[in-house]
This record gives C-alpha cells, structure tokens and sequence, in this order.
C-alpha cells in the first residue's frame, strides 16, 4: 500500500499561485503514473493532471493548460502541482493519486476511483 500526504494548499486571490506537494511513503512510486483530481462543493471529483513515471509525458484538463505544471521528485517521492493565474473556478480540494497499475497515460482521467491511492486532500481556495 501506499500513503500520499498533500500540502501546499491554502486561500489566494485570483491572478496568484500556489504549489502543492504530494509526499509518499510505503513503498516506492518511481514505476507508476500519478497525479491530481479536485473536487468543488457539491460536485464529482474532477480529473486535473498526471504524469508518467519518468516525469516525460504529462496530461492536463483543457480548463488547466498553460496555467497549471505538473512534476514529480522521485528521488524525494514528490509529486508538485505548481498552480499559477488562479481562478476562482480552481476552488476545489485537491487530491494526490496514484495509479495502482502499470497503466497508460489515456486511461488516468476516467479512471474509476478503486484504481487508484488516495491522498486525504488539501483544500485550495481562490477569492475574486
């Protein structure tokens, strides 16, 4: 099993940034996908971005290119969502994920949510 400990998260007002860090620990996530979902008052879980195990391939939710860039640290089991131009639309808890197969890239976003860890989240707040 795997435990994923969010941070980072916190109240901004729209234009700003926050970065948010995703530590691991248990095992190993060098060998498997990960990456973030959010989920807004009253709403599903929402995909937000992933990225391989090599850091060379990364996926993003149209409403978040260009604004948002996902990394990972393997070395220091990291994974970091650096989240700049906030909008008050990103208001959401975020959640760290990781895949738990050896799956691709296609298939992170419409994962069901037995597919993956879960992180506790971290609330992230974007006044106007």
């Amino acid at each position: 099993q795997v435990q994923l400990v969010e941070s980072g998260g916190g109240l901004v007002q729209a234009g700003g940034s926050l970065r948010l860090s995703c530590a691991a620990s248990g095992r190993t996530f060098s060998n498997y996908i990960m990456g973030w979902f959010r989920q807004a008052p009253g709403k599903a879980r929402e995909f937000v971005a992933a990225i391989s195990w090599t850091g060379s391939s990364t996926y993003y939710v149209d409403s978040v290119k260009g604004r948002f860039t996902i990394s990972r640290d393997n070395a220091k089991n990291t994974v970091y969502l650096q989240m700049n131009s906030l909008k008050p639309e990103d208001t959401a808890v975020y959640y760290c994920v990781r895949d738990r197969a050896a799956r691709t890239m296609d298939t992170i976003p419409s994962g069901r949510y037995e597919h993956y860890y879960w992180g506790q989240g971290t609330q992230v707040t974007v006044s106007s």
